[in-house]
């Protein structure tokens, strides 16, 4: 079955209005918790959640409100999580960092840095052994390729010929750091070159290729090749940050909280006019008034959502 270029097209769309008003209710002080937005983030979330099949399992970081949202389809119960109410998604009791939808195949979403990925091994395992015709899919960022259980898992994951992806966002930052300000150059190629796992790059930000692309790997996953994918995204939301010390601004990389430069309207979408940004991406599959059009439909199906 062909993809559904104009479906992709609107989730992704639907993805970044959900999240422009997430981050509203943000900057209003409406939340008692932390969230993780991920502007930047759509094309692979999206793509994920067309690629995701019956027994295929999930299994996310700290930033998961791409792939949650996506996986979903509705803002209001994840919206209400964020609430910490009991029509949340999880009843408002597991909030931003560890909510998870095992009914859409998200299993385990994890707090801890590294920590989803030994998780993941174990569910890889799991489902050789049913056996189950699926594959486990681990999403961390760059900072958590730095951590032991990042590299053990690796090694058991090729060891015992698991189906799994093991995705890599890479969006060059750990906090507030930049990779080349906290420590030397890791090429992710050669790394898992050596356990002989499958490596595969993405780039650019077009979700119709990046499903075409995971696609195709699905077979070496269910022979028993793990493969890592890494994504290379912006998170964008940043700002600049003046005081009388230093007048003309620091730069402040999103990580966290609410992102002041963002604002929800309804078209453009843009945040950047790159390709750093997804939304830009999408003027090679849909002139601009399709997607203005489709942005305000959209608009208009997200508020009725969340009021009722």
């Amino acid at each position: 079955m062909g993809l559904d270029n104009k479906k992709i097209i609107h989730d992704i769309l639907w993805l970044r209005l959900a999240q422009m008003i997430v981050n509203e209710e943000y900057k209003a002080g409406k939340f008692k918790i932390p969230i993780h937005l991920a502007f930047g983030h759509e094309a692979i979330a999206v793509a994920m959640n067309h690629f995701m099949e019956g027994d295929d399992k999930l299994i996310l970081s700290h930033r998961n409100i791409a792939y949650n949202l996506a996986r979903h389809g509705r803002l209001k119960p994840i919206l209400d999580e964020y609430f910490l109410k009991p029509s949340g998604l999880a009843e408002g009791k597991l909030g931003s960092m560890n909510v998870i939808n095992s009914q859409k195949g998200i299993i385990y979403s994890s707090s801890i840095l590294g920590n989803n990925f030994s998780v993941a091994t174990g569910v890889a395992m799991a489902q050789k052994i049913l056996p189950q015709n699926g594959i486990t899919i681990v999403l961390g960022g760059d900072g958590s390729i730095e951590e032991g259980t990042f590299h053990e898992s690796l090694l058991m994951l090729k060891s015992l010929n698991l189906g799994a992806f093991v995705i890599v966002e890479n969006n060059e930052w750990s906090m507030s750091t930049r990779i080349d300000q906290r420590r030397c150059p890791i090429d992710l190629e050669k790394l898992t070159s050596s356990y002989n796992i499958k490596y595969v790059r993405l780039e650019g930000n077009n979700s119709i290729e990046y499903i075409e692309q995971l696609k195709k790997l699905r077979k070496l996953a269910l022979d028993g090749m793990p493969v890592c994918i890494e994504v290379m995204v912006t998170t964008m939301g940043d700002w600049i940050m003046k005081t009388p010390e230093n007048p003309n601004g620091k730069f402040v990389n999103y990580h966290a909280g609410p992102a002041p430069t963002v604002e929800l309207k309804d078209w453009p979408l843009l945040i950047k006019t790159s390709e750093e940004d997804p939304i830009f991406v999408l003027n090679k599959h849909a002139n601009s008034s399709v997607l203005e059009e489709m942005s305000r439909e959209i608009r208009d199906e997200i508020k009725k959502d969340i009021s009722t």
